[in-house]
This record gives structure tokens, sequence and C-alpha cells, in this order.
């Protein structure tokens, strides 16, 4: 049995394919499907069931699999006290979800490297599900996103919580409202993030019903699928729709935008830290906590 071997495992369980797996890994899949045999050979047990189109996980397959990735953490953690005592700069792998780094990162970056020049680091954003896999096999050290964020042996920080606000074009009839209801935007093109976005997931949690809302079926909004807040911003700006933003992307001045505060309480999200119970850099991590615990950013209510 090889840590390789262990890593393949993990990366088909994802994946749920041999050749989308190999590339993940950067081997064959020829390398990777004799290695996943090989390893099944040596346990006695089938890991993976192998079908014409996927590949299903079995339930030893699983159990395996969820070993795998606490072995593959804590071999990130030994090769991170390697580096710590023959080096004298560290990396911090870092991930954060889209709709959060552009918005938190120009306030936390300088500040951290003003407390720990020492530490250099590595900043990945991506969907809040691979970065918690991530996470898990040591790929990562830290992330931050927004809950729900449920994983074993890991650990997580709250760090604020954040309303969302309504973004209209300039000089939209909403503008001169105090506050916006669901029923006040449901004749309105309503441009959200696409799948896969939990800021999305978010916002359907707090206002269900716009899942009935037919401007979520337009093709503007099916371009719009694999976009940013950004993007989103600039549309409103337009005059394509409006859109639903969390506090912090609403602070820089906007000529084309205005924001109105939405009335339903549930609509906010709080955002955390989350790192391995087994992470071996305490000092590291007790400068990113206090760094990240004293950013300011206008709109939000700290949580610590």
């Amino acid at each position: 049995m090889t840590l390789n071997e262990l890593k393949y495992c993990v990366a088909l369980a994802k994946e749920k394919h041999f050749r989308k797996a190999a590339e993940k890994c950067f081997v064959s899949q020829p390398t990777l499907s004799v290695a996943i045999k090989k390893l099944e050979s040596e346990l006695g047990i089938t890991l993976f069931e192998r079908q014409k189109n996927n590949v299903l996980i079995t339930p030893y397959g699983k159990v395996i699999v969820e070993m795998a990735k606490d072995i593959l953490a804590k071999m990130e953690s030994i090769k991170q006290i390697g580096q710590k005592q023959n080096s004298t700069v560290t990396e911090l792998k870092i991930g954060v979800i889209y709709t959060i780094g552009p918005y938190l990162l120009p306030h936390f970056i300088s500040e951290f490297h003003q407390k720990a020049d020492n530490i250099r680091l590595l900043i990945e954003e991506n969907y809040t599900h691979v970065l918690l896999e991530k996470l898990q096999t040591g790929e990562l050290d830290i992330i931050i996103a927004s809950l729900p964020l449920e994983a074993d042996n890991i650990e997580t920080l709250a760090i604020y919580e954040e309303n969302f606000e309504l973004a209209v074009p300039k000089g939209h009839p909403l503008s001169r409202c105090n506050a916006v209801d669901l029923a006040d935007i449901e004749n309105e093109s309503i441009l959200l993030l696409g799948s896969g976005h939990c800021f999305r997931d978010q916002i359907l949690t707090a206002y269900p019903k716009l899942l009935m809302h037919k401007a979520l079926q337009s093709p503007l909004q099916k371009s719009l699928e694999g976009s940013s807040l950004e993007t989103i911003r600039y549309m409103v700006g337009s005059g394509s729709g409006i859109t639903i933003l969390p506090c912090s992307a609403c602070q820089n001045q906007d000529k084309l935008l205005d924001t109105i505060p939405l009335a339903d309480s549930a609509a906010k999200r709080t955002v955390v830290m989350a790192w391995r119970q087994s992470f071996s850099l305490i000092e590291t991590l007790e400068i990113f906590k206090e760094t990240l615990l004293a950013v300011k950013i206008p709109c939000t209510q700290p949580l610590n």
C-alpha cells in the first residue's frame, strides 16, 4: 500500500470517473486503474464498482477513502513540520470562496504580512465543496467560507455576520424604499449566481419563492451560470436586471448601482474560517485567527 494509491482512491471517489481522476492526479488512466486494482487485491476487498459511464464506491470503499483522507492530511502536516525546521519562510495554503475573497482579502493580507512577514500565503478561490475536500486531504491548510460547513475532523471559528442587500440600477423606483420585501421584486428580472455557489443557495433559502421566479429561467440568467458577483454588478448597472448581494460587496462607491436593505431578517450569512483538527502549525494558526478577527469590513457584525 502506498500514499499514491490512497491519493488515487480519494480522487476516484470524488470524480467517480477513471479518466477525470487520473487527470486530477496528473497520471495516465491505466496507471491509476492498475494502482487501485493492486490496492483492492492487497486488501482483498472491492473499493469501487466499475460501470460503463461512471464508478460507484462500495461501503468498504467509503470507509477506506475517509481513512485515506486522514492519512494524506497527516502527511501534509509532517511535511509542514519539516519545511518549518529547514526554512525561515513558512507556506500557508488558504482557500476562499468566490463571494468572500474579493471583499475580505484586501483588508486581510497587508495586516497579516505586517504580523508575519515570514509566512507566505498561497491563495485559491473556489467553490465551498472543492475547498472543503482539499482541506480534508491536506491540499489546503485553512479555508474561509460561509455556513453551513460540515465535515469530520474540521474546526471552525465564526468571524463575522453580514446582511444581504438588493442592488438595482441607479435611479430605479425601488431606490426610494427603506427596505424591500420579496413581493416588491416579483415582477423584476433577477440575476443570481449559478448552481454550485453557496451564496445562491443562501439567497434561495431566505427567499424560497424565488425558485418559481420566471426570471431565473431566462436566457440571460442561464448565460451567467458561471459568473462572479462583480460581473452581475456590472450587468445590473447596465440595466439588465436587479440582484441580491452580501453587504460586503456593496461598500465601494458605485455610480451605477443603488443598494437597499432587505426586509427579511433571514437574508444574511455567517462567515467562518475552518482548519483540520490535526493542523500542526499552531503558532501560525493563532496569528491567522488574530488577524482575521481584527479585520473590519464596513456593514459586517464581528462575532468574536
